[in-house]
């Protein structure tokens, strides 16, 4: 599975952005698909997942309600929505699959199998 994030940029503090990831090589629904995101100097961190193809997403409590995830099984491809952006949502962003993970491992980036190159977010204040 080959995983191509894209969407990132410079906004100001308040701004919105929308991310992408688009997989390639074979990501069947029952797949888990994540957003982690690394800030400079931090470890990475969870952000959102779809569990097992589910039709629900999953958030950090950083981002919920700012953040939106959504799914598209059919082209392969997993968005992420942000809004009311803050500098602390700097970031490079990545998206991951995972194959085989229980429902209390989707916070662990160890868990997953596949990622993407990432995409990098910065907020100015």
């Amino acid at each position: 599975v080959q995983l191509q994030a894209s969407g990132g940029g410079f906004v100001q503090a308040g701004d919105s952005l929308r991310l992408s990831c688009a997989a390639s090589g074979g990501t069947p629904s029952r797949d888990t698909m994540a957003w982690f995101r690394r800030a400079p100097g931090k470890e990475r961190e969870f952000v959102s997942a779809f569990f097992r193809g589910g039709s629900s997403a999953h958030y950090a409590s950083s981002v919920k309600g700012r953040f939106t995830a959504s799914r598209d099984n059919a082209k392969n491809a997993m968005y992420l929505q942000m809004t009311s952006l803050k500098p602390e949502d700097t970031a490079v962003y990545y998206c991951a699959v995972g194959r085989r993970l229980i429902l209390s491992s989707i916070g662990n980036e160890d868990a997953y199998d596949y990622w993407g190159q990432g995409t990098q977010v910065t907020v100015s204040s």
